[in-house]
Protein backbone atom coordinates (compact mmCIF):
# COMPACT_ATOMS: atom_id res chain seq x y z
CA UNK A 1 0.00 0.00 0.00
CA UNK A 2 1.11 3.57 -0.63
CA UNK A 3 0.82 6.21 2.05
CA UNK A 4 -1.30 9.32 1.55
CA UNK A 5 0.21 12.13 -0.46
CA UNK A 6 2.59 14.44 1.34
CA UNK A 7 1.05 17.81 2.10
CA UNK A 8 2.86 21.11 2.32
CA UNK A 9 0.57 21.93 5.22
CA UNK A 10 0.34 19.13 7.77
CA UNK A 11 1.89 15.80 6.76
CA UNK A 12 5.55 15.16 7.55
CA UNK A 13 6.55 12.44 5.11
CA UNK A 14 9.22 10.89 7.33
CA UNK A 15 6.67 10.55 10.14
CA UNK A 16 4.09 9.01 7.79
CA UNK A 17 6.62 6.47 6.53
CA UNK A 18 7.72 5.55 10.07
CA UNK A 19 4.19 4.75 11.20
CA UNK A 20 3.35 3.02 7.93
CA UNK A 21 6.22 0.61 8.54
CA UNK A 22 4.82 -0.16 12.01
CA UNK A 23 1.22 -0.76 10.88
CA UNK A 24 1.19 -4.48 11.71
CA UNK A 25 2.11 -3.76 15.34
CA UNK A 26 -0.83 -1.56 16.38
CA UNK A 27 -2.78 -4.27 18.20
CA UNK A 28 0.20 -5.99 19.82
CA UNK A 29 -0.14 -5.00 23.48
CA UNK A 30 3.43 -6.09 24.21
CA UNK A 31 4.99 -4.33 21.21
CA UNK A 32 6.01 -0.80 20.35
CA UNK A 33 2.50 0.55 20.94
CA UNK A 34 2.20 -1.20 24.30
CA UNK A 35 2.23 2.03 26.30
CA UNK A 36 -0.62 3.44 24.21
CA UNK A 37 -2.68 0.40 25.18
CA UNK A 38 -1.88 1.11 28.84
CA UNK A 39 -2.66 4.83 28.47
CA UNK A 40 -5.98 4.12 26.76
CA UNK A 41 -8.18 3.66 29.86
CA UNK A 42 -7.22 7.11 31.18
CA UNK A 43 -7.65 8.69 27.76
CA UNK A 44 -11.07 7.11 27.25
CA UNK A 45 -12.25 8.21 30.70
CA UNK A 46 -11.12 11.79 30.08
CA UNK A 47 -12.81 11.96 26.67
CA UNK A 48 -16.04 10.24 27.73
CA UNK A 49 -16.53 12.30 30.88
CA UNK A 50 -15.90 15.63 29.18
CA UNK A 51 -18.09 14.85 26.18
CA UNK A 52 -20.90 13.64 28.40
CA UNK A 53 -20.68 16.78 30.51
CA UNK A 54 -20.65 19.02 27.45
CA UNK A 55 -23.39 17.27 25.50
CA UNK A 56 -25.58 16.37 28.48
CA UNK A 57 -25.05 12.60 28.53
CA UNK A 58 -24.83 9.97 31.25
CA UNK A 59 -21.17 8.86 31.40
CA UNK A 60 -22.21 5.57 33.02
CA UNK A 61 -24.52 4.61 30.14
CA UNK A 62 -23.17 1.84 27.92
CA UNK A 63 -23.96 3.96 24.85
CA UNK A 64 -23.09 7.31 26.43
CA UNK A 65 -21.84 8.80 23.14
CA UNK A 66 -24.72 7.58 20.96
CA UNK A 67 -25.70 10.09 18.29
CA UNK A 68 -22.43 12.04 18.41
CA UNK A 69 -20.25 12.29 15.32
CA UNK A 70 -16.53 11.97 16.03
CA UNK A 71 -13.46 12.15 13.78
CA UNK A 72 -10.24 10.67 15.13
CA UNK A 73 -7.32 12.36 13.34
CA UNK A 74 -4.13 10.31 13.18
CA UNK A 75 -6.11 7.26 14.26
CA UNK A 76 -3.37 4.74 13.45
CA UNK A 77 -4.67 1.22 13.97
CA UNK A 78 -7.82 2.41 15.73
CA UNK A 79 -6.83 2.03 19.39
CA UNK A 80 -9.02 4.96 20.37
CA UNK A 81 -11.40 4.91 17.42
CA UNK A 82 -12.85 1.54 18.38
CA UNK A 83 -13.71 2.46 22.01
CA UNK A 84 -15.52 5.58 20.75
CA UNK A 85 -17.60 3.38 18.42
CA UNK A 86 -18.35 0.96 21.26
CA UNK A 87 -19.69 3.88 23.29
CA UNK A 88 -22.20 4.50 20.51
CA UNK A 89 -20.62 7.34 18.51
CA UNK A 90 -20.61 7.51 14.72
CA UNK A 91 -16.86 7.51 14.15
CA UNK A 92 -14.58 8.44 11.26
CA UNK A 93 -10.89 7.55 11.48
CA UNK A 94 -8.31 9.51 9.47
CA UNK A 95 -4.65 8.70 8.98
CA UNK A 96 -2.03 9.71 6.42
CA UNK A 97 -0.58 6.17 6.36
CA UNK A 98 -2.69 3.83 4.25
CA UNK A 99 -1.03 0.85 5.88
CA UNK A 100 -2.39 1.85 9.27
CA UNK A 101 -5.88 2.38 7.85
CA UNK A 102 -5.83 -1.11 6.34
CA UNK A 103 -4.85 -2.58 9.71
CA UNK A 104 -7.51 -0.53 11.52
CA UNK A 105 -10.28 -1.48 9.10
CA UNK A 106 -9.36 -5.17 9.29
CA UNK A 107 -9.43 -5.13 13.10
CA UNK A 108 -12.76 -3.28 13.18
CA UNK A 109 -14.29 -5.92 10.91
CA UNK A 110 -13.02 -8.66 13.23
CA UNK A 111 -14.65 -6.84 16.17
CA UNK A 112 -17.92 -6.31 14.30
CA UNK A 113 -17.62 -2.52 14.44
CA UNK A 114 -18.77 -0.07 11.77
CA UNK A 115 -16.16 2.69 11.42
CA UNK A 116 -15.52 4.95 8.44
CA UNK A 117 -11.75 4.72 7.95
CA UNK A 118 -10.11 7.02 5.40
CA UNK A 119 -6.54 7.51 4.23
CA UNK A 120 -6.65 11.29 4.32
CA UNK A 121 -5.35 14.44 5.97
CA UNK A 122 -7.61 16.76 8.00
CA UNK A 123 -7.44 19.42 5.32
CA UNK A 124 -8.72 16.89 2.78
CA UNK A 125 -11.85 16.29 4.82
CA UNK A 126 -12.24 19.97 5.74
CA UNK A 127 -12.27 20.81 2.02
CA UNK A 128 -15.51 18.82 1.68
CA UNK A 129 -17.26 21.11 4.19
CA UNK A 130 -18.09 18.24 6.52
CA UNK A 131 -18.19 18.97 10.26
CA UNK A 132 -18.39 16.83 13.41
CA UNK A 133 -19.50 17.15 17.01
CA UNK A 134 -16.04 16.12 18.19
CA UNK A 135 -12.49 16.07 16.81
CA UNK A 136 -9.87 13.92 18.53
CA UNK A 137 -6.18 14.76 18.07
CA UNK A 138 -4.45 12.20 20.25
CA UNK A 139 -0.65 11.89 20.21
CA UNK A 140 -0.50 13.31 16.68
CA UNK A 141 0.33 17.04 17.07
CA UNK A 142 3.98 16.30 17.84
CA UNK A 143 4.30 14.49 14.48
CA UNK A 144 2.85 17.07 12.05
CA UNK A 145 4.84 19.36 9.77
CA UNK A 146 2.96 22.60 10.50
CA UNK A 147 0.96 22.81 13.76
CA UNK A 148 -0.76 26.09 12.83
CA UNK A 149 -2.01 24.68 9.52
CA UNK A 150 -2.95 21.44 11.23
CA UNK A 151 -5.16 23.19 13.78
CA UNK A 152 -6.71 25.38 11.11
CA UNK A 153 -7.81 22.23 9.26
CA UNK A 154 -8.79 20.32 12.40
CA UNK A 155 -10.69 23.31 13.78
CA UNK A 156 -12.70 23.63 10.58
CA UNK A 157 -13.95 20.07 11.14
CA UNK A 158 -15.63 20.98 14.45
CA UNK A 159 -19.16 22.31 14.24
CA UNK A 160 -20.03 25.43 16.28
CA UNK A 161 -20.59 24.31 19.85
CA UNK A 162 -18.59 21.14 19.26
CA UNK A 163 -15.45 20.04 21.06
CA UNK A 164 -11.85 19.11 20.37
CA UNK A 165 -9.72 16.87 22.57
CA UNK A 166 -5.94 16.94 22.18
CA UNK A 167 -3.26 14.77 23.76
CA UNK A 168 0.41 15.53 23.23
CA UNK A 169 3.81 15.96 24.89
CA UNK A 170 5.04 19.06 26.69
CA UNK A 171 8.41 20.55 25.67
CA UNK A 172 10.25 20.56 29.00
CA UNK A 173 13.56 19.27 30.31
CA UNK A 174 11.58 16.61 32.15
CA UNK A 175 9.95 15.40 28.92
CA UNK A 176 13.35 15.35 27.20
CA UNK A 177 14.66 13.09 29.95
CA UNK A 178 11.60 10.83 30.24
CA UNK A 179 9.68 10.85 26.95
CA UNK A 180 12.68 11.09 24.64
CA UNK A 181 15.82 9.69 26.27
CA UNK A 182 14.09 7.40 28.76
CA UNK A 183 11.29 6.01 26.59
CA UNK A 184 13.37 5.58 23.43
CA UNK A 185 16.90 4.75 24.58
CA UNK A 186 16.63 3.37 28.12
CA UNK A 187 13.25 1.65 28.44
CA UNK A 188 12.94 0.94 24.71
CA UNK A 189 9.20 1.53 24.83
CA UNK A 190 9.35 2.94 21.28
CA UNK A 191 12.07 2.81 18.59
CA UNK A 192 14.79 5.49 18.77
CA UNK A 193 13.85 8.46 16.62
CA UNK A 194 10.10 8.12 17.19
CA UNK A 195 9.91 11.60 18.67
CA UNK A 196 11.60 14.91 17.98
CA UNK A 197 11.67 16.80 21.28
CA UNK A 198 11.79 20.11 19.41
CA UNK A 199 8.29 19.35 18.05
CA UNK A 200 6.76 18.83 21.50
CA UNK A 201 4.11 21.47 22.26
CA UNK A 202 3.76 23.51 25.45
CA UNK A 203 0.20 23.86 26.81
CA UNK A 204 0.38 27.62 26.30
CA UNK A 205 1.27 27.09 22.64
CA UNK A 206 -1.51 24.56 22.18
CA UNK A 207 -4.03 26.89 23.81
CA UNK A 208 -2.91 29.69 21.50
CA UNK A 209 -3.48 27.51 18.42
CA UNK A 210 -6.95 26.61 19.66
CA UNK A 211 -7.95 30.18 20.51
CA UNK A 212 -6.84 31.28 17.06
CA UNK A 213 -9.36 28.82 15.58
CA UNK A 214 -12.21 30.03 17.80
CA UNK A 215 -11.97 27.58 20.71
CA UNK A 216 -12.08 28.12 24.46
CA UNK A 217 -10.01 25.76 26.61
CA UNK A 218 -12.10 24.15 29.36
CA UNK A 219 -9.70 21.67 30.95
CA UNK A 220 -6.07 20.58 31.10
CA UNK A 221 -4.89 17.35 32.73
CA UNK A 222 -1.64 15.45 32.88
CA UNK A 223 -1.13 11.77 32.12
CA UNK A 224 1.08 10.40 34.86
CA UNK A 225 3.01 7.13 34.80
CA UNK A 226 3.29 4.99 37.94
CA UNK A 227 6.34 2.70 37.55
CA UNK A 228 5.55 0.38 40.46
CA UNK A 229 2.14 -0.50 39.03
CA UNK A 230 3.13 0.02 35.37
CA UNK A 231 -0.05 2.08 34.99
CA UNK A 232 -1.11 5.54 33.85
CA UNK A 233 -3.62 7.87 35.46
CA UNK A 234 -4.96 11.39 35.07
CA UNK A 235 -3.29 13.97 37.31
CA UNK A 236 -2.13 17.55 37.69
CA UNK A 237 1.44 17.03 36.44
CA UNK A 238 1.49 18.26 32.82
CA UNK A 239 5.29 18.34 32.49
CA UNK A 240 5.40 15.34 30.13
CA UNK A 241 2.12 13.95 28.76
CA UNK A 242 -1.06 16.01 28.91
CA UNK A 243 -4.61 16.28 27.57
CA UNK A 244 -6.57 19.42 26.74
CA UNK A 245 -10.24 19.81 25.87
CA UNK A 246 -11.67 22.90 24.18
CA UNK A 247 -15.07 23.98 22.91
CA UNK A 248 -15.70 25.86 19.68
CA UNK A 249 -17.37 29.19 20.40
Amino acid sequence: MNSARQSATTAAQDEVERFAAQADDWWDETGIFGQLHKINPARITFIRDHLCAHFGRDPMAIDSLKGLTIVDIGCGGGLLTEPMARLGAEVTGLDAAAEGIVAAAAHAREMGLSIDYQTALPEDLAATGRTFDVVLNMEVVEHVADPAAFFAAAGALVRPGGAMVVATLNRTIKSLALAKIGAEYLLRWVPPGTHDWRKFVKPSELARHLRREGFSVVDLKGLVYHPAADEWSLGDDVDVNYLMVAVKD
